[in-house]
């Protein structure tokens, strides 16, 4: 009797339903849901920002200036941010990170809007904001010495630039990243790839640009050669606090739900843990290289900021910035326990207005911290202006990079006949 040979049967597992959404296009419940009270929140802080704003321009232009300035450089750091967190995803072939990937995607392609937003501050700037601009370089020996950055052409120039790298490579990630929704074809993930491992290093030299031409050149006697990883640190640390609100808002009113599982949350909340240790570490390093050395032409920045209640603000800082955030993080469970989450990333956010506060405002309130009501303005005017665009850019593509190779490792979803059981024949 011929024996007969036995049939393999593969037994193949049904495909995930968040993972079929990849042949789809964008759903109605792909969109973000905003509570109907809140949905014109956007349009009210651009509107109210904006008029009261103006009327400060009229009243008071010098503090007009600086609070603008103020609300640029926080938002900058918010899109700064987002653009680090996306290379950084190149860079290493993360997976955990896919399903988030598009959030900060849309929030780094906020940057060309923020080229826009840099106008006011150009207008305003010799007459209201840098006063080096007002100097003569040869009777000024810290200015001669950045010659020639440090000449209105060259701001301008800089100005230019900077915006247009930031433009470009956030224009080309996210680009690339929705032609990758289209077909999956695995050259979208070696174009973002190469343009991560470049994008690094033009990340690093146009952020540190940034933060000197703008910031640090308030007072450009102050010689500090960590500012730039200082005003990065507090741009992670704040992008990561805004991330994990966005990301937990998103899965739970369904953009994300399936997608976004209890590693995504965790994992933001570990980095924001870790920066949290980093920016203290930056912060004390520039603090005590600069007192150990103790160089006047170092030294009067800090002095300056001990007077009044700035010598407060910087105790906040240290208390509030690193110790109350690094103890409440210290748990495992705390960064997946949402009532204490969501109050810490938004007192994220008040701390880097104080930092910020701490770096521009001496200038014109040297007799200590004062919340002014152009600050709160302008905030509102800048928050309403790039949550509108963040809403239409987020609505009008999928909310997840939906043919990412690595979302199923993302997910826990292997190949479906890859350990698919052999039945015996009879």
């Amino acid at each position: 009797m011929r024996r007969l040979r036995p049939k393999l049967t593969l037994r193949l597992r049904p495909r995930p339903k968040h993972l079929s959404m990849a042949s789809q296009t964008t759903t109605s419940t792909d969109r973000l849901v905003i509570d109907p009270k809140w949905r014109k929140l956007p349009i009210v802080l651009l509107v109210a920002g904006g008029i009261i704003g103006v009327i400060g321009l009229f009243l008071n232009p010098k503090q007009f200036a600086h609070s603008y300035l103020l609300a640029f450089m926080f938002f900058l750091s918010l899109c700064l941010g987002a653009m680090f967190l996306v290379i950084v995803h190149h860079l290493f072939d993360a997976a955990w990170s896919v399903p988030v990937r598009r959030v900060a995607e849309h929030i780094m392609f906020l940057l060309p809007v923020m080229a826009l937003l840099f106008i006011p501050i150009a207008i305003m700037a010799k007459p209201l904001i840098y006063a080096w601009m007002q100097h003569d370089p040869h009777a000024d020996h810290a200015l001669h010495a950045k010659q020639p950055i440090f000449t209105m052409p060259g701001f301008y120039i800089v100005a230019i630039v900077l915006f247009a790298i930031w433009s470009w490579l956030s224009w080309s990630l996210r680009r690339n990243s929705l032609n990758q929704d289209k077909d999956g074809a695995a050259i979208w993930t070696y174009k973002m790839r190469k343009l991560s491992a470049g994008g690094i290093y033009l990340f690093a030299l146009t952020l540190t640009l940034g933060a000197i031409m703008w910031m640090k050149a308030l007072e450009h006697q102050w010689f500090s050669t960590m500012y730039g990883v200082y005003y990065f640190a507090a741009s992670v640390w704040t992008i990561l606090a805004t991330l994990y609100v966005i990301v937990a808002f998103l899965k739970r009113t369904g953009s994300l739900s399936g997608v976004v599982h209890t590693r995504q949350i965790h994992d933001i909340g570990v980095l924001l843990f870790a920066f949290t240790v980093f920016y203290a570490y930056i912060a004390f390093s520039q603090y005590f290289l600069i007192w150990n050395a103790a160089i006047p032409e170092e030294t009067f920045w800090y002095v300056k900021r001990e007077f009044g209640s700035w010598w407060e603000i910087g105790l906040i800082l240290i208390f509030g910035h690193f110790f109350l955030p690094f103890l409440l993080l210290l748990r495992i469970d705390a960064k997946l326990t949402l009532p204490v989450m969501i109050p810490l990333c938004i007192w994220a956010w008040l701390m880097n207005f104080c930092d910020m506060s701490f770096n521009i405002m001496p200038l014109i309130h040297p007799e200590g911290f004062v919340l002014h009501w152009m600050d709160i303005a302008c905030m509102a005017f800048f928050a309403g202006v790039l949550s509108l665009v963040f809403i239409k850019y987020f609505n009008s593509h999928p909310p997840y990079p939906l043919k990412d190779p690595r979302l199923g490792e993302a997910l826990g979803v292997h190949h479906a006949g890859a350990r698919a059981p052999i039945a015996a024949a009879d």
